[in-house]
């Protein structure tokens, strides 16, 4: 015979106090007196009593749980943001639970609506996706639930999809990061600059296309299409193939700036296979400033981003619940320089 799980009643009658008053000291909402909140802590764990989650969310209870949906967890961009969130989550006497989506927006959206109905202290939604009117319509409507609710969705390192948003944005000037990495060329005397870029239609991705042509065009310098790729794929692979293909079309060009340092790793490969070296012959610029950067063969002039800081804010603008309330948040970026960018003479 498997042993009764003891429940919240047992608790209250072996600490001598009522449920109300042990419902009050697991949920830490409410003053409890120390010598009546250290007994019934000595009864949770002479019990060895669990708080029913389920029981919490029918409640109305938050779940103490801050989810995190990114990606993948493997990309040093993602990685990095979630290291930030699970730092502040911790800090808050938080769980961080983390979820993938492989950029697939109906899961996203799957993993949302659950969040909701588990009653998540926050959700946070990291980096770029491919919206349709669908799918804001759907994620309007699970953030204001979740807001009704006394949780909250948070937007990380994307913009919202329209001004009215019920959601707080925490945000990196991703589209003036990109138009200072291909400037960082333009100074440098460069015109035919290759873009190598994301996916059409990524918030992520259509920002930093848009930094490079208002770059080009501050400069005076012609947009080539033939330079210019998308793909969905940030790989070193697509780096690398798309360079391939460059010299194999005798397309001129003397610099690369790469969606991400991952595609400008690639490219380094591919142009040193052919012979090229970087940056006597040919000068890159990545995104990211991820921690590889500096250790590849030719140390990689990149855009840092504030990771870690865009993690732990998206978490203390969610957990917020005193004072005036900061819906939106634009953090900074920067070029980091190395070696990979040398002038025209």
């Amino acid at each position: 015979m498997t042993a009764k799980r003891p429940t919240i009643r047992d608790v209250a009658a072996l600490a001598g106090v009522s449920v109300a008053t042990v419902s009050r000291v697991l949920s830490g909402d409410y003053p409890v007196a120390g010598p009546t909140r250290t007994r019934v802590q000595r009864a949770v764990r002479d019990l060895d009593y669990v708080v029913n989650a389920h029981a919490r969310a029918l409640s109305g209870a938050t779940s103490k749980v801050v989810a995190l949906v990114l990606f993948d967890v493997t990309t040093p961009f993602y990685a990095h943001i979630a290291a930030g969130v699970e730092a502040q989550a911790a800090e808050t006497g938080r769980l961080c639970l983390v979820c993938t989506t492989g950029g697939d927006p109906d899961r996203e959206l799957e993993i949302v609506k659950l969040m909701r109905e588990q009653h998540a202290d926050a959700v946070i939604l990291v980096g770029g996706v491919t919206m349709t009117d669908d799918y804001r319509e759907r994620m309007r409507r699970y953030a204001k639930a979740l807001e009704d609710g006394g949780s909250r969705l948070v937007l990380c390192g994307r913009p919202a999809p329209a001004p009215d948003f019920p959601a707080v944005t925490v945000e990196y000037d991703n589209t003036g990061g990109a138009f200072a990495a291909t400037s960082h060329l333009l100074s440098a005397g460069h015109r035919r600059i290759a873009f190598l870029g994301g996916a059409v239609g990524n918030t992520t991705f259509d920002g930093r296309d848009t930094g490079y042509r208002a770059a080009m065009a501050a400069f005076g310098a012609a947009v080539d299409p033939a330079l210019v790729s998308h793909s969905p794929r940030l790989s070193p692979d697509y780096g690398a193939d798309r360079v391939n293909e460059l010299l194999a079309a005798g397309t001129d060009f003397t610099a690369i700036f790469a969606a991400n340092d991952h595609v400008a790793a690639g490219a380094m490969r591919a142009l040193r296979a052919a012979g090229r070296r970087v940056p006597d012959d040919v000068s890159i610029i990545g995104y990211d400033d991820a921690p590889f950067a500096q250790d590849l063969s030719t140390p990689l002039t990149s855009v840092h981003l504030p990771h870690d800081e865009l993690g732990r804010t998206a978490v203390r603008l969610a957990l917020q619940r005193t004072g005036p309330a900061r819906r939106h948040v634009m953090l900074g970026t920067h070029i980091t320089i190395r070696d990979s960018v040398r002038p025209l003479v």
